[in-house]
């Protein structure tokens, strides 16, 4: 079974890529792999028997709703789903109440919300860790099961150039922040007014001075996909953007990721695509089906990577 070092991590909360050193980042990622070899063996790792987490969704949910309530369970533990709808936070409670309440029952608090000001008072107000699951800022969770993906591709992520294409949105930033931990080269092609946050970039550059990464954000999405290693997109519009769909599809026009953009970038190259696609928009059908895709390994890497988040700080 899987041996843990928790020292650093127990009670911690997990709100962003940014609160962790790279070799923290490399810990969560090797126990992500070790607990991903186990399942595939048959191992059992119940490292979290008679534990619990609470679950709340604002936000819809495939992913990170299966891939934590099944997590759960096969570390040992509990998962307790609650909508908006079946809790008070819904009908007005303030979320410190929410927080003081459900840390004295459960063992762990994952969060997939809009406002990301939402889970700062969750951890705030909470004794117990909180997980970040997602909000319209960022999107931890997941971009530590990308950086697991790269290194299963590519055996390594210090040196690797991640081109990015599409809106600069929580995806994009905690890619920034990861990436940089990580000593990558991360390159984000967006048009105007939808470029990723400056305090972000900023933060993203400081990181890559001490790791030996870089950024760059850009405009042209080809001049981005030159000899990249991964490429990776997202929607055009996320969640609570729907009314934006159609100036959205005219903005991102020209960044989609084809065979063309593909063609661009190292021949061997991966794809990514934190889903859902819209294929035929963001991304092409061939593309995503084809042999360079890693996007359902990635996916699935969502269990692995959350299986070790809530192993090390709960």
């Amino acid at each position: 079974m899987v041996q843990l070092n928790k020292e650093q991590f127990r009670g911690r909360d997990f709100l962003s890529l940014q609160d962790f050193t790279a070799e923290e980042i490399q810990q969560m990622i090797d126990v992500a792999l070790e607990l991903k070899a186990e399942v595939k063996a048959g191992i059992p790792h119940p490292v979290l028997k008679g534990k619990t987490l609470a679950m709340i969704f604002t936000k819809s949910s495939t992913r990170t709703r299966v891939s934590f309530e099944v997590g759960i369970y096969q570390l040992g533990g509990t998962g307790l789903f609650l909508s908006s709808r079946d809790i008070q936070l819904g009908r007005g409670e303030p979320i410190a109440d929410t927080a003081r309440v459900l840390s004295r029952m459960v063992d762990g608090i994952m969060i997939r919300t809009f406002s990301h000001q939402e889970v700062l008072d969750l951890a705030k107000y909470s004794t117990v860790p909180v997980i970040n699951g997602l909000t319209d800022y960022l999107h931890p969770t997941q971009v530590l099961a990308d950086l697991m993906t790269i290194k299963e591709y590519k055996g390594e992520l210090k040196g690797l150039k991640l081109t990015y294409i599409g809106d600069g949105n929580n995806v994009a930033h905690s890619l920034l922040l990861g990436g940089t931990k990580m000593g990558m080269h991360v390159v984000i092609a967006s048009p105007q007014g939808y470029q990723p946050a400056p305090e972000i970039v900023k933060m993203a550059t400081d990181n890559a001075a001490a790791s030996g990464g870089s950024v760059t954000v850009m405009e042209d999405p080809k001049t981005a996909a030159q000899d990249a290693d991964i490429l990776y997109t997202d929607v055009w519009a996320s969640m609570g953007q729907e009314s934006e769909s159609e100036i959205r599809k005219r903005a991102f026009a020209g960044y989609q990721i084809n065979g063309e953009i593909l063609k661009l970038a190292h021949p061997e190259a991966i794809v990514l695509h934190c889903l859902p696609a819209h294929r035929g928009e963001e991304i092409t059908e061939d593309v995503i089906e084809g042999p360079q895709s890693a996007v359902f390994e990635e996916a699935e890497n969502r269990l692995h990577a959350h299986k070790a988040i809530m192993a090390l700080v709960m």
